[in-house]
């Protein structure tokens, strides 16, 4: 019974953190008219303000995020033509990625590095994992199946850690630059800022659903895993 309780809950505990950043960015997608700045226009005017003027901002279906090889802030069609709460906080949290890039935050760079070795890791996972029965098959020794399969494991897992380890990076782009910017320009109207605080959290959340998201990832895995061990 005890099994059968974790094999339920487990997902939904997983799959919880996605499901309320995006709650959140629903919630203040609307009124879609609510501030006069769409998120490109503010996020054009706060980077003037901090003399970014080389950095671009651009519409992506790539997810909102800041490129710091492209220097651009890039933000998904809602946020970057809307004028809604949702629109004018995204837009400003990213702007304070570029702030932490202008300013080399040493996080943000280690989190670039880390983000780029995990992909590639990820990407060699499911051949490790192919290839263990293979190596079985060849070599008869089990044990290098096993660690075939136990780097394929690690691999896969290695994007969850960087996802949990890059955290702060996400909540200092929120708290430590975009909000001081809002507060400064005076962009949010009266009784927003509770609001903007929410958003900015579920914005550092995302890494978190993508966290977990990878977890549900791996765990499909785990039939292949026993089969090749």
């Amino acid at each position: 019974m005890l099994w059968l309780v974790l094999l339920v809950s487990l997902p939904l505990l997983l799959l919880a953190p996605g499901w309320w950043v995006q709650r959140v960015m629903r919630r203040y997608a609307e009124p879609a008219d609510r501030y006069p700045l769409s998120g490109a226009r503010l996020a054009r005017e706060l980077l003037d303000a901090c003399h970014l003027h080389d950095v671009r901002v651009e519409a992506t279906e790539q997810g909102d995020h800041y490129d710091p090889q492209a220097r651009t802030v890039r933000l998904t069609p809602p946020h970057h033509d809307g004028r809604s709460l949702a629109a004018v906080t995204i837009a400003a949290h990213e702007v304070g990625h570029a702030l932490q890039h202008a300013e080399g935050y040493r996080p943000l760079r280690w989190r670039g590095q880390l983000v780029g070795f995990a992909s590639r890791a990820q990407r060699a996972a499911p051949l490790l994992l192919m290839a263990a029965p293979l190596l079985l098959m060849v070599t008869r020794v089990p044990g290098v199946a096993l660690v075939a399969a136990l780097l394929a494991v690690a691999a896969m897992a290695l994007g969850t850690l960087v996802h949990l380890v890059t955290l702060p990076t996400e909540f200092d782009a929120s708290f430590g630059r975009a909000l001081p910017l809002l507060r400064q320009g005076g962009v949010l109207r009266d009784g927003d800022e509770p609001h903007a605080r929410r958003l900015l959290t579920a914005a550092a959340l995302t890494y978190v659903a993508a966290a977990a998201m990878s977890l549900l990832n791996l765990g499909r895995w785990l039939p292949l895993l026993r089969r090749a061990i």
